[in-house]
């Protein structure tokens, strides 16, 4: 196992970089109704197609924001992955969020890493803070565009 002193020596030289971006997921009308009866948000534009089309700009339902954010974790895993000697990472929550473009029924989206900031909390947990933008196929605008911190325990 790598020392916790080279693994942070090593991710303090990518600061400033693209760490990497996930593979495209769909954002099907299925997971959208998933969501909606999970967190009792049933509103119109996330789960009646007709009514969206009729009465919303956006052309169709559209996910929840939370649901988009909350697929973060799956980009962050298959960007990132395992980090090596890693005893277990956490959500340390954001900075800067913005929900800047509804993400539509059936739109593809993934997640995008750069590397802004890596800190030495305590001797064993390095505070990573990650630029992530979720990006949606074929659109020029973001879903979304946060600082995310992640504390990893070694």
């Amino acid at each position: 196992m790598e020392s916790i002193d080279n693994l942070f020596d090593n991710f303090k030289s990518k600061i400033g970089t693209t760490i990497g971006q996930s593979e495209w997921i769909n954002i099907n009308q299925n997971l959208i109704n998933d969501f909606a009866n999970l967190t009792m948000d049933n509103q119109f534009i996330h789960i009646d197609q007709e009514r969206a089309l009729k009465e919303t700009p956006f052309g169709s339902t559209i996910a929840h924001g939370f649901l988009i954010l909350s697929l973060s974790t799956k980009f962050f895993v298959d960007v990132v992955g395992e980090i090596e000697g890693e005893k277990m990472g956490i959500n340390y929550g954001f900075d800067k969020l913005r929900f800047v473009n509804p993400v539509k029924s059936n739109d593809m989206i993934r997640g995008v890493f750069k590397l802004k900031e890596v800190t030495r909390r305590k001797p064993n947990e390095i505070l990573f803070k990650h630029d992530l933008t979720i990006e949606i196929k074929n659109v020029k605008k973001p879903a979304i565009v946060c600082e995310w911190l992640n504390l990893s325990i070694f």
